[in-house]
């Protein structure tokens, strides 16, 4: 007896769906108030999803693509704007809700308790190493040497984002350190100062 030994070639994906066209594509109306949700956005606790709202066909050419505008309900919040969907449409990574869930998950908003705000810092720590050239530039210069050694963040921006950035004296709630944090493997870095 052999054994047939199957060997994958090419990327891997954690996509698990269809395209968008092809859901759309077999729906009356387009599926217009239809909801529809993102794998990818399966793994956050709050519920997320779409509502499509308007559909437009794109060329032959870009059969593979649709343009798709949605009310998008992003880890239990919903946006204010409308979202379109074209860049990602041809992702293999969309499902369609049934009618009969459909109630459920708009009902599950409702059962999304307010989670405290997560407020990013405004600046960071310097490496270490910098800090030590900019204390020798200074040192070499007669300049004054500074008593805090930080610098700006700067963050990308998304219509998902859910935390926002501390403005002002306001206090953040997230801290970000220069340091290693703690290590997976406590054992390989015994007798090793991590500060």
């Amino acid at each position: 007896m052999t054994t047939t030994v199957i060997k994958y070639v090419g990327r891997t994906t954690d996509f698990k769906g269809k395209t968008l066209w092809e859901i759309v594509g077999s729906l009356k109306n387009f599926g217009v108030g239809r909801i529809i949700v993102r794998s990818v956005f399966e793994r956050y606790p709050e519920p997320s999803f779409m509502k499509i709202v308007k559909v437009e066909t794109c060329p032959d050419e870009e059969r593979r693509r649709v343009r798709v505008w949605v009310e998008k309900t992003f880890r239990g919040k919903k946006l204010e704007k409308l979202t379109e969907i074209y860049r990602t449409s041809y992702k293999p990574d969309y499902k369609l809700i049934p009618k009969h869930e459909e109630a459920n998950l708009l009902k599950s908003i409702k059962d999304v308790h307010d989670f405290p705000d997560v407020i990013l810092p405004r600046t960071i720590e310097m490496p270490p190493l910098m800090k030590k050239f900019i204390m020798k530039d200074h040192e070499n210069k007669g300049m004054e040497i500074l008593k805090e050694y930080v610098m700006p963040l700067s963050y990308n921006t998304s219509p998902n984002r859910v935390a926002r950035i501390a403005e002002g004296d306001e206090k953040p709630t997230v801290q970000f350190t220069m340091g290693l944090g703690k290590p997976a493997s406590p054992s390989l870095y015994e007798g090793v100062p991590l500060n």
